[in-house]
């Protein structure tokens, strides 16, 4: 595995690391995690593709973003970031935080992504459901960071589940609070940023959550699928938010299937 610190523009940088050859996928993870929250995905796809995780804004070593940012100037960092890959049309996925980013590429510059997966994604929050994460997002703009809460809402009590949530655990406590708490911010106000334009994304986009998931619900991914030309929505059962690392085996297949996808020809979109 290779780390690289590749230059942005306005003297910011993105921190990422990589395994593997072959076709590109680019996985952005959640907020509060880094790079290394996917390596159950880094590990079981670098045998045939090109992996590279990337730390988000404020986050591991990547620069922030103005502590205003919203989710589009998250948007619009990750289409910097891919085109300063210049590695062509990539696979993208993002978890939570991360999949709204995905999603707001495939929507903006479909011309970059050749495949989009959503895990544990958020779509039109209810009114009471939105009310929460803005509380939330308040408290870490004040100096605020609750630990513990997310750790028991995200993990059961099994062993295997408890050694993910250590390592979860060590990741919150490191992230900076300020990049924290931009990232945050816009995670609570992006669920309807781009919501409209899932009716646009034509490529092949996988809809993954945990039938447990309070927040991001197998309704959600059901709508997210139904609404995108070559959707499919994946429930993994008895799980939560983090499902990557909880169930990174059902994860993997899933997201081996959604890469061996074919795009549709434009002549068959509407058939599907």
């Amino acid at each position: 595995m290779t780390s690289t610190t590749l230059p942005l523009s306005n003297n910011r940088v993105a921190h990422y690391v990589e395994q593997g050859h072959g076709e590109p996928l680019v996985l952005i993870h959640g907020v509060g995690m880094q790079a290394g929250a996917w390596y159950p995905q880094m590990s079981e796809l670098s045998r045939d593709f090109r992996v590279i995780a990337v730390d988000m804004p404020g986050h591991g070593a990547s620069t922030a973003l103005d502590a205003n940012a919203g989710l589009q100037q998250f948007v619009a960092w990750a289409i910097e970031f891919i085109e300063a890959l210049n590695a062509g049309p990539v696979n993208l996925a993002g978890h939570s935080m991360g999949s709204l980013i995905a999603a707001g590429v495939a929507v903006t510059r479909p011309d970059l992504v050749k495949r989009v997966a959503v895990l544990n994604g958020v779509y039109r929050r209810t009114g009471e459901a939105r009310d929460a994460v803005l509380q939330r997002a308040a408290e870490l703009r004040s100096g605020t960071i609750d630990i513990e809460t997310p750790l028991k809402r995200w993990f059961n009590a099994e062993e295997a589940q408890q050694v993910a949530a250590q390592r979860v655990e060590a990741w919150l406590k490191s992230v900076d609070l300020a990049g924290y708490a931009t990232a945050y911010t816009a995670f609570a106000r992006g669920d309807e940023v781009y919501a409209d334009g899932w009716h646009s994304i034509a490529c092949p986009a996988l809809v993954l959550t945990g039938s447990d998931d309070p927040n991001s619900t197998p309704e959600m991914a059901r709508q997210m699928a139904e609404a995108a030309h070559q959707g499919r929505a994946v429930v993994i059962d008895n799980e939560r938010h983090m499902v990557n690392l909880t169930a990174p085996e059902a994860v993997n297949r899933a997201l081996r299937a959604w890469l061996d996808t074919e795009p549709l020809a434009e002549t068959l979109k509407s058939e599907v």
